[in-house]
């Protein structure tokens, strides 16, 4: 197993002790989950990084990276409605938009097409990340930052469909 595929492999290591040490109550369990999740977000800019950068890109990778994105930040929003640190609503959008894009990936690639992430999917999740570690750090206009998180969320959710509406289409 290469070090792209480890470092994947540690992100979703991390999701359950973020979920222990958030949900825990003990002090300053937003900062140390905060530390947490900064840990693997940055495992993924790194694994993925690294995967092309030294040509290390598995199925394995392709596969487990972005599930390893998911696990990650829905586990981080859905904590943190438990905690009323986030609207319900907010997550819900954003767990069914994570839901409609993996099933377009999916359909797509029954049919052999690749569906690189957009400009727009990246923007969504640079945006997420930074309002989960904005609320977990109580670092003030964290409000707005989730709202352009939600925001971007939708649009990118739009724009994938959108672009690949054809794969609809060719569906039988």
């Amino acid at each position: 197993m290469n070090l792209a595929n480890k470092l994947t492999i540690l992100r979703i290591l991390l999701v359950p002790i973020f979920v222990v040490v958030i949900l825990s109550g003990i002090k300053n369990s937003l900062l140390i989950s905060a530390l947490i999740f900064a840990i693997a977000s940055i495992t993924d800019f790194l694994d993925g990084y690294i995967a092309r950068k030294y040509n290390l890109v598995t199925n394995f990778g392709k596969f487990m990276d972005p599930l390893a994105d998911k696990l990650l930040v829905a586990a981080a929003f859905i904590t943190m409605v438990d905690l009323n640190l986030v609207s319900s609503w907010a997550v819900i959008v954003i767990i069914s938009r994570e839901f409609a894009v993996s099933i377009l990936r999916a359909i797509a690639a029954s049919s052999g097409i690749v569906i690189a992430a957009s400009k727009w999917g990246k923007a969504k999740t640079v945006s997420q990340i930074l309002a989960i570690m904005m609320i977990l750090l109580n670092i003030p206009f964290s409000n707005i930052v989730m709202g352009i998180a939600v925001l971007l969320t939708i649009y990118s959710g739009y724009d994938y469909i959108n672009l690949n509406k054809s794969i609809f289409k060719n569906m039988d």
